[in-house]
């Protein structure tokens, strides 16, 4: 597999997240596919739980969209930078409980690190700004020393 099939496999998810196309994001995902998000510290595993995850999002940012600005890849690894947009109209889980909806829109850059291996994604790895996103909703962020 090239790299750009692996630039082609990670762009499918972003695309299939947009649409809501669970079944299309349950397609691309390896069985024993890990997804990790550094920001709220949840590693999950397997297709149910990344699904539940993607979902929780959704339901969350109902019209949430990514737009990919960048793609590299290197063997069997694509790199995404993406900028997420959405209307937080739903409940976010967050590390520090439930935010209720609050109605804003929020842009967030992102980074998403895929490694596919016979045509699905095997990892993902997502790093993106929750501080800025939490801002952007109006939501109090402090840090403990």
């Amino acid at each position: 597999m090239g790299e750009q099939e692996a630039i082609r496999v990670a762009r499918r998810a972003v695309e299939a997240f947009n649409a809501a196309d669970w079944q299309a994001v349950s397609a691309d995902l390896a069985s024993d596919s890990t997804y990790e998000e550094p920001a709220t510290g949840r590693s999950l595993r397997g297709v149910e739980e990344i699904l539940e995850a993607e979902r929780a999002w959704k339901a969350a940012f109902p019209d949430a969209s990514g737009t990919i600005t960048n793609a590299l890849a290197s063997g069997s690894t694509a790199v995404l930078e993406i900028t997420w947009r959405g209307t937080q109209s739903g409940d976010l889980v967050t590390p520090a409980g439930v935010v209720p909806a609050t109605g804003r829109r929020v842009a967030i850059k992102a980074v998403q690190v895929v490694e596919v291996e016979n045509g699905k994604s095997k990892s993902n790895r997502h790093y993106f700004d929750l501080a800025g996103m939490l801002a952007q909703l109006g939501v109090g962020v402090s840090a403990t020393a």
